[in-house]
């Protein structure tokens, strides 16, 4: 018999429940968890878990690419960090390079910000 994982049970039907707004947001906040993980696991010399992390990471950009809407003006400009974003980790990866890591969660960091703030003035209208 399998051992249910509470927690996971959890995580799973916040995901199923969640608005799409809550999903963005859901999106933002992993992958700020990730490229932290993986800059503990650069500083640990522990390079296969930082690669786990990062592509972990990158895998969320191109997600939150993949959800933007061409009819939308700043969607242009969202595609164009993303893709910043995505190849400033491919080089973090390459090149162990811990400064472009905290580069990138400082820009996700902002924009988690940022969606949380539009989040609240939208329930305020």
């Amino acid at each position: 018999m399998a051992i249910i994982n509470p927690y996971q049970t959890y995580q799973q039907n916040s995901v199923m429940t969640a608005s799409p707004q809550e999903l963005t947001l859901m999106l933002y906040s992993g992958s700020v968890k990730f490229i932290k993980l993986a800059k503990r696991a650069m500083n640990d010399k522990n390079f296969q878990e930082k690669n786990t992390n990062i592509i972990k990471a990158q895998n969320i950009i191109q997600e939150l690419r993949s959800t933007l809407n061409a009819d939308i003006d700043m969607s242009t400009d969202l595609e164009q960090m993303y893709e910043y974003m995505y190849s400033r980790l491919l080089e973090a990866n390459m090149k162990n390079d811990l400064e472009a890591l905290e580069e990138v969660e400082t820009l996700m960091t902002d924009m988690r910000s940022t969606w949380k703030q539009a989040m609240a003035l939208a329930k305020s209208n």
